[in-house]
């Protein structure tokens, strides 16, 4: 995700899947004892003796998923947020310290005294981020890192990376699995991909967006980045049947020129509304401001129509919210009339 990367109000989320918050969080106390988890995590091997009581979470689609897992009390800090937390979740979020808005330094995480670390992506647990998963090691910290940033991905380049081939939610699934596990708390993980799921199938039911093209802008006016095939963006695309204008590009958020978004034309523009400010036109305001204005924007249909449907950054990463993004979609394409 580029972090240094309107239908109108969106289907409500599915409350289901936050009540699980409601199961532990005062009192998600952890298990006597127990064997140790040991997972394969992006190609390290982690090793986690007994459930964390104070966990740090370094981006917030990871943040997230240990919330609705009712982990807050086994927490010791946040970081790295683009948007306000996620629906149902308002309160178990502010028991938990937040480190920084942004990427925190490595003194300042160790501070929090951890004895796990997750992260949503590569770069935050690699060089040039917070620390590298090494650093965290030899200090006797387990990390892990959301499986979504490593299946099928390549993160070698100066970008956001590129997938060799289409993510699936099932990938994310997996993450809230291998994160109940170290926790744990099993039995949550399962009833939350259950609600999950369940919103997938009620959000998709009956809809045909076969003949709809999409475009997904993240943030930036001046190199603006768009989604390619195959990351989360990818995983709404699908899931609606609808294409995506820029599946032909395998990176994950390109940065593309504005007279190759107009010659594409799509039907539909999926903006990202963010509430950080380390781009340009973060906000969806400031993004349908640029779009309304700009003489080479001005005149695309989907301009022209104010097709917009309005996301939250994490929706258009993959995490749980990946569900929401799909939810907000298929409302938008069914309140323009482009799809049954």
């Amino acid at each position: 995700m580029p972090f240094a990367r309107f239908a109108r109000p969106a289907v409500p989320l599915a409350v289901a899947a936050l009540t699980l918050t409601g199961c532990g969080s005062g009192s998600s106390a952890a298990p006597a004892a127990r064997a140790a988890v040991t997972l394969t995590n992006c190609g390290h091997t982690v090793r986690v003796e007994s459930p964390p009581k104070r966990a740090v979470s370094l981006n917030q689609g990871t943040t997230e998923i240990m919330l609705s897992l009712g982990l807050a009390d086994r927490m010791a800090g946040t970081a790295t947020w683009t948007d306000p937390v996620m629906k149902g979740l308002e309160k178990a979020n502010r028991g938990v310290e937040r480190i920084a808005d942004n990427a925190p330094s490595f003194e300042r995480v160790l501070d929090a005294d951890p004895d796990f670390a997750a992260a949503s992506f590569v770069s935050t647990l690699g060089q040039g981020g917070v620390a590298t998963r090494d650093q965290f090691e030899r200090l006797g910290v387990p990390t892990y890192v959301s499986p979504s940033d490593c299946a099928g991905k390549d993160n070698s380049g100066d970008g956001d990376g590129s997938r060799a081939k289409p993510l699936t939610i099932d990938t994310v699934y997996g993450e809230v699995r291998d994160l109940a596990k170290v926790f744990g708390v099993e039995r949550r993980g399962e009833k939350l991909i259950a609600s999950l799921k369940k919103r997938m199938t009620t959000a998709t039911s009956g809809i045909d967006a076969s003949d709809v093209t999409l475009l997904y802008w993240f943030a930036n006016s001046e190199s603006p980045y768009m989604a390619g095939c195959c990351g989360a963006p990818g995983i709404i695309t699908r899931a609606l049947g609808a294409r995506n204008v820029f599946d032909d590009t395998h990176e994950e958020w390109p940065q593309i020129n504005w007279e190759t978004v107009a010659d594409r034309d799509p039907d539909l523009l999926v903006i990202g509304d963010l509430t950080r400010e380390s781009q340009t036109a973060e906000s969806a305001e400031q993004k349908i401001a640029f779009l309304e204005s700009h003489p080479v924007t001005r005149n695309m249909t989907a301009v022209r129509n104010k097709r917009y449907v309005l996301l939250s950054g994490q929706a258009m990463n993959p995490t749980v919210r990946t569900v929401e993004g799909v939810e907000q979609v298929a409302a938008g394409l069914r309140e323009f009339g482009l799809a049954g």
